[in-house]
């Protein structure tokens, strides 16, 4: 098994995840602009699916411009609430707007990975797990929001289900490292074989 790569992502919980499963990574953030990119997938119509997986592509893709010969992975998680894309909060403002939105309701939680190595993409997987928010109060979200640090209110959307975020759901359907956004049974079994 292929045991160091790089990671296209500041994201310590996916450095985490990759670690714990005994691959070493180097961190090298591939700093994309993914609202950009968004706005001008959802104008082509693209479905949530695609665009996770394009922006977990162009990632690994551009870091790997520059490792030529190393393994790059690049991951995007993207919320899909009837098909709108949830993006992560610019300020606390529009965390709250965003609970507001998923309360009560089921969504998707997709998270694709890619490795990427000369620039080009080699492999790639996208996996889902479907969230049902409890139907909370205005008060007990922003209390919910009050127990979470600012760096990870913005980095992760708005839960971390390996945290505080587990008590805003009723049920939980899938993988709880694709939740966390990295799928590592589909990454390990990947890296094994080749």
């Amino acid at each position: 098994m292929i045991e160091k790569i790089v990671l296209a992502s500041k994201s310590l919980v996916r450095k985490k995840i990759l670690e714990e499963n005994g691959i070493k990574c180097i961190i090298e953030p591939s700093n994309i602009d993914e609202d950009l990119i968004k706005e001008s997938l959802l104008k082509e119509k693209a479905t949530p699916k695609l665009i996770s997986k394009n922006l977990a592509e162009l990632k690994a893709n551009k870091i790997s411009q520059k490792k030529n010969a190393d393994l790059v992975l690049g991951a995007d998680s993207i919320i899909n609430l009837n098909e709108e894309v949830i993006s992560k909060p610019s300020n606390r403002d529009e965390a709250l707007a965003i609970l507001q939105k998923l309360n009560g309701q089921k969504h998707q939680l997709i998270s694709s990975v890619c490795i990427s190595k000369n620039g080009s993409m080699i492999w790639n997987y996208t996996d889902i797990a479907i969230l049902t928010m409890k139907q909370m109060s205005d008060e007990e979200l922003k209390s919910y929001l009050a127990k979470i640090k600012d760096k990870e209110l913005y980095s992760y959307n708005v839960y971390q289900i390996e945290g505080e975020g587990r008590s805003l759901f009723s049920k939980i359907e899938g993988n709880e490292n694709t939740i966390m956004g990295l799928p590592i049974k589909q990454i390990k079994e990947y890296l094994n074989n080749l």
